[in-house]
């Protein structure tokens, strides 16, 4: 089996899973917000929110930067002196970051410390898409 279509693979299976909860999460913030009143429902939101970040999208995120390293030692360290890798290779650092930052306001929604409009967290769901978006194009197209 050639290893590095396996590693591509996997790859891309955890980069999937990590997109998704990168896209959902800011939405669960969405109607955390808008129902803060409610506090059965707000129970339920941090159950999701908990449970999406911490068993789904950090093992992910994980095994994305893992199976994104070990490629890139199969294509030599030498392919970083491409542009299309150096840009995936900042956007995924941004995406990390941004990962963290959904965490941040995991903990604030749960303290009560949230100072975030449904409105703000509607915003920033986009970010995750225009990035995927960018890096779907930067890696098929790989310019110079």
């Amino acid at each position: 089996m050639n290893s590095y279509l396996l590693f591509k693979s996997l790859h891309l299976i955890a980069v999937v899973s990590w997109m998704a909860g990168l896209l959902y999460l800011p939405r669960i913030f969405v109607y955390h917000v808008e129902n803060k009143k409610e506090k059965q429902v707000i129970k339920i939101f941090e159950v999701m929110e908990k449970r999406l970040y911490f068993y789904i999208m950090r093992p992910a995120m994980i095994l994305t930067w893992l199976f994104g390293i070990i490629l890139v030692y199969l294509n030599g360290v030498e392919i970083f002196s491409q542009l299309w890798i150096q840009l995936k290779f900042v956007l995924v650092i941004l995406l990390s970051i941004f990962h963290e930052y959904l965490g941040k306001c995991i903990y604030s929604l749960k303290n009560g410390t949230n100072l975030r409009s449904a409105k703000y967290f509607r915003i920033i769901n986009e970010i995750p898409t225009i990035t995927l978006i960018i890096v779907i194009f930067i890696v098929i197209f790989k310019p110079i």
